[in-house]
């Protein structure tokens, strides 16, 4: 794409929509055109805040076309992901996408997605920003680097207290779709992302509301490499006022424990090396919420200038929907 300024729409003002739109405002290479939500309240607010400034504020997505966009961020609740995108791709309102996680509903939903983004020949990027963050990084380096030789298991979990206390009638009004797609997702890409493919092998245990969302998961999985490890999902955890991230990977020369905020690295002789997020240079221009945010804004904005392949992207995050149906299925059973 050889274009001196993206021409970006963001449809969904939540706080997700909020903060992309606030990022991408910094980019000197991007011009935020529109911005789209059906909420009537929200729609006279923001068009008192952004009219002046030449952004055009919609209630409908049909309103976007002829805006002559490149790229449009759906950052709209979950359920609402595939025809929205449908949407986008089939009246050519925009050829790019960025879509906040979880990707679809369930995994037919994100094969669909999948098969239209690439009929689109659409470079696309999904909300999965722990990517991004400097620790999860510097685990996946070490990984590489080989010198904690063969990953032989880990433990993985994802932790907020969201739920915990609420009562059974105040669960499904508070419920964002289950444990697993609101947090679980994060620590399930991570888990793909650091240590390759893998598949559910069993469910441990499963606590849902009223409605049939889980609030927690536990389940093991496996790869054909002889991998095996255990990914813990729960909204209803003690002292966790945020949500947290965090992996044990247990390799034939050592160990990593790593989380949000720090890494520690175990060599096989108990020698320990330890790194917080201010050693890894967790540095970026401007941050609103952590700084993964901008760094995922940033390589979506130049891969999209530079016309390259981008990740994590639609096929990459279907991965995610399929361990998330893979869990949903056995828990049934």
């Amino acid at each position: 794409m050889k274009k001196q300024k993206l021409r970006v729409a963001v449809i969904g003002l939540g706080k997700m929509g909020l903060l992309h739109s606030s990022l991408l405002n910094v980019f000197s290479n991007v011009e935020l055109v529109a911005l789209c939500d059906k909420s009537k309240l929200l729609n006279r607010l923001y068009k008192k805040i952004f009219s002046p400034t030449g952004v055009l504020v919609v209630n409908d997505i049909d309103k976007l076309a002829g805006l002559d966009l490149d790229v449009a961020y759906v950052t709209t609740p979950i359920s609402s992901h595939s025809s929205i995108v449908k949407t986008l791709y089939e009246k050519e309102i925009a050829r790019h996408l960025f879509v906040e996680k979880a990707l679809a509903t369930n995994y037919e939903q994100a094969k669909e997605m999948c098969e239209l983004a690439k009929n689109s020949d659409s470079i696309t990027m999904v909300g999965y920003m722990k990517r991004f963050s400097v620790v999860f990084g510097k685990a996946k380096e070490l990984l590489q680097q080989g010198n904690l030789g063969k990953i032989k298991s880990f433990k993985a979990y994802a932790y907020s207290s969201d739920f915990l206390g609420l009562t059974k009638e105040s669960m499904s009004s508070a419920s964002r779709g289950g444990a697993l797609r609101d947090i679980g997702c994060h620590i399930i890409d991570l888990s793909l992302w650091i240590l390759g493919d893998f598949d559910v092998q069993n469910v441990l245990s499963s606590t849902r509301n009223e409605t049939g969302s889980e609030l927690s998961v536990s389940f093991t999985v496996t790869n054909s490499a002889g991998l095996s490890g255990q990914i813990n999902v729960s909204q209803q955890m003690p002292n966790y006022r945020m949500p947290e991230f965090g992996l044990f990977i247990k390799c034939s020369d050592g160990t990593i424990d790593v989380n949000d905020d720090r890494l520690l690295l175990t060599s096989s002789d108990g020698t320990q090396q330890k790194w917080y997020r201010h050693d890894l240079n967790d540095n970026v221009y401007f941050s609103i919420g952590d700084a993964e945010y901008f760094r995922e804004n940033q390589h979506f904005v130049n891969s999209l200038l530079e016309n390259k392949h981008c990740e994590p992207n639609f096929e990459t995050s279907s991965k995610v929907d399929y361990i998330i149906e893979q869990v949903k299925t056995r828990s049934e059973q």
